[in-house]
């Protein structure tokens, strides 16, 4: 069976967990976090990188950060992973969901600015399979409403658009390290923040509500509870396990971007033919080759087309439900607008095996199998 994923490993993790273990500080905020925050500052440019226990969590954090409260409302799509929604609706906002686009699957930008209200808080675009939503417009909005913007780039690490590294664009981004994300810890995330004014809170937040951040940089001679707060603090074994990937970020996008494009390629003639759609890159926006999916033409060639591949030994799969159509989402949200494509073409995506590793004759045989099936 070829997997439809594979948790990314370099060889050096093992070396770095050991040299984490023989320090003895396996807790949060050691040597490794630092490091794998410091190439994240260095590599973005973002004024602060906090390594977290998960994308989930960096998400919550923003959104305490930009002090959203029980009524206030925040924009985003529908087609997104529940995290996106629960970190807002956790501190008593509604998520209110616009239609995406159908070329990207991201929130469609011409539909933003009708959804503000005098309850609009923020809003959040999510960058699926690390390619860019049109973000010039998004921050021409937010800038007009005094919005902030909140970036879920949880798959957009090591993607651009014009030239910035997602997550780097709005006032926070938010990073996913979840074993199927291009670089990963198991379970970890991490938030980079934009303007150096909300760094001591978020560190306060994140260290259990105290100013023990400042206490280990020499600023002070004890630290104390200072606000509320929660503990968002990686383990050092996970820190370790992703500065191997970091170290070597290049040359696994590199990689993947050469599984993607031998998808692309060998797919282009079902493209070709009207069999299938392939994904759409727009200018400005350079990929990371976080996925590759196919759309087919509905739900029931996808279920088919899933049986056939599973048959072939070739395990693919759907993506999310979008998130108005879901039990929670009709409680805790509202939809603006009219559902044109969230719903449609997420009936319609079918994403192929992808991962650091994955060889050269496994994606052939994947493109010849899809061929058949159409034939």
């Amino acid at each position: 069976m070829i997997v439809f994923n594979v948790p990314p490993t370099v060889g050096r993790e093992l070396d770095y967990i050991k040299e984490a273990v023989e320090k003895h500080k396996i807790c949060g905020d050691g040597e490794f976090t630092k490091r794998c925050s410091a190439w994240f500052e260095k590599m973005t440019g973002t004024k602060k990188c906090l390594l977290t226990t998960s994308c989930t969590h960096a998400t919550e954090l923003a959104a305490l950060l930009a002090d959203i409260k029980e009524g206030d409302e925040v924009i985003m799509p529908s087609y997104t992973f529940v995290s996106t929604a629960n970190a807002f609706v956790l501190r008593g906002a509604v998520p209110v969901f616009v239609d995406i686009r159908p070329d990207t699957m991201n929130i469609d930008e011409n539909l933003i600015e009708a959804a503000v209200t005098e309850k609009t808080k923020a809003i959040v675009p999510v960058h699926y399979a690390g390619v860019a939503c049109e973000m010039d417009r998004i921050m021409q909005i937010a800038e007009k409403h005094k919005l902030f913007v909140i970036e879920d780039a949880a798959q957009g690490v090591m993607a651009y658009y014009k030239g910035k590294m997602l997550g780097t664009i709005g006032d926070f981004g938010c990073y996913s390290f979840h074993e199927t994300k291009n670089y990963s810890m198991g379970e970890g995330g991490a938030l980079l923040i934009q303007d150096e004014a909300f760094v001591e809170n978020a560190e306060i937040l994140r260290e259990k509500g105290t100013n023990r951040s400042k206490y280990y940089r020499g600023q002070i001679d004890k630290y104390t509870w200072v606000n509320y707060g929660s503990s968002y603090l990686p383990s050092e074994l996970n820190a370790a396990y992703l500065l191997a990937q970091l170290d070597m970020a290049k040359e696994v996008n590199e990689d993947r971007l050469r599984s993607w494009q031998l998808y692309y390629e060998q797919l282009s003639v079902l493209q070709d033919t009207g069999k299938i759609e392939l994904p759409f890159i727009p200018e400005g926006c350079t990929h990371n080759a976080h996925m590759f999916y196919i759309k087919t033409k509905d739900i029931e060639e996808r279920s088919s087309l899933i049986d056939y591949l599973k048959e072939k030994g070739i395990m693919a799969v759907f993506h999310y439900i979008p998130l108005h159509s879901s039990e929670a989402g009709r409680k805790f949200g509202r939809f603006f607008g009219e559902d044109v494509y969230t719903t449609k073409e997420s009936e319609r995506l079918l994403r192929l095996p992808m991962y650091y590793g994955l060889e050269e004759e496994k994606v052939s045989y994947i493109t010849e199998t899809l061929k058949n099936f159409y034939r």
